[in-house]
């Protein structure tokens, strides 16, 4: 399956948040619930996120260039920890127009309406969702992924408080109305909180998958058994790329041409298990200490 660039999938993201917003604000006029009232608050929430994830895969999708020679790729994490502070936000909005309610329950009319509104909206979320995510694996691309997690939890959302409204409808309580809403403000919140975390360990260079890790060291054992060994094994994330730092040692009386090839032929297999990496190795004497001395990062 052929994918196109990130930038148009985040246009789709956007056009279906436009979408949204205008069903759930109609089933939410019709029917004068709080439950889809704060549904409808998350999707001003998604407009904003596909926004932000709009600007940012666009300025991403430049590349590498003199004053960022390897790329731009971190910006993703800022849209992660964009998304995930306005989430925090929407709870906040939701919570204060649930609480009103709480105190004077009101009943909620045109049931049947407002619910083939909301389920029209989750299907379009839904979709949109399910494409984000295929083409956020294919890219590597961590900001399609965060906002296809969004849109999914949206999409609950909105399962959840159609499930309150009608309970509310059917059973009288019409208490339950603004509790789900509540309750979707707790489950948003713990939505982003964990794209803020997300986002965070992204800009601190987190180490790259344990998975991922354990195949980049499989094959430097693999060259272990030839003869030379290694040390100094360092990895990190940078949105869809990924960096391995690697000291090789081989004995004093190794060729350079014969060191350069061996080099090659690591990394090669290193980025043939793992395409997107980037494999910066180092060849060192096997015979002197110095080579087995920790290089502490400067910290200047």
């Amino acid at each position: 399956m052929s994918f196109r660039s990130p930038v148009f999938y985040a246009w789709l993201s956007v056009a279906t948040s436009i979408v949204t917003i205008v069903f759930k604000f109609a089933a939410y006029y019709v029917t004068g619930s709080v439950g889809l009232l704060s549904d409808a608050l998350e999707s001003f929430v998604n407009l904003a996120a596909a926004l932000v994830a709009l600007g940012v895969l666009t300025y991403a999708e430049a590349g590498p260039d003199k004053e960022h020679n390897f790329g731009r790729d971190k910006a993703e994490y800022f849209a992660s920890g964009i998304e995930g502070t306005l989430i925090l936000v929407a709870a906040i909005g939701i919570v204060w127009s649930a609480v009103p309610r709480l105190i004077t329950p009101l009943a909620v009319e045109q049931i049947g309406l407002g619910m083939v509104l909301s389920l029209v909206a989750t299907l379009a979320n839904a979709l949109c969702a399910w494409t984000l995510l295929s083409a956020a694996k294919a890219h590597r691309s961590i900001t399609l992924e965060a906002d296809a997690r969004h849109l999914i939890s949206d999409v609950w959302t909105t399962v959840g408080v159609v499930a309150g409204v009608l309970l509310a409808s059917w059973s009288g309580w019409l208490i339950l109305d603004p509790l789900v809403a509540i309750a979707v403000a707790l489950k948003i919140l713990w939505t982003g909180t964990s794209l803020i975390g997300q986002s965070f360990d992204g800009l601190m260079d987190r180490a790259i998958p344990d998975a991922e890790h354990d195949q980049v060291v499989a094959v430097l054992e693999r060259f272990r058994a030839q003869g030379c060994d290694y040390h100094q094994l360092r990895t990190r994330q940078a949105g869809k790329r990924s960096f391995v730092d690697v000291h090789i040692l081989v004995t004093g009386a190794t060729t350079v041409q014969a060191g350069h090839e061996l080099l090659e032929n690591i990394e090669a297999q290193i980025k043939a298990a793992l395409p997107h990496v980037e494999v910066l190795t180092h060849l060192e004497p096997i015979e002197d200490p110095r080579s087995y001395e920790p290089q502490a990062l400067s910290p200047h």
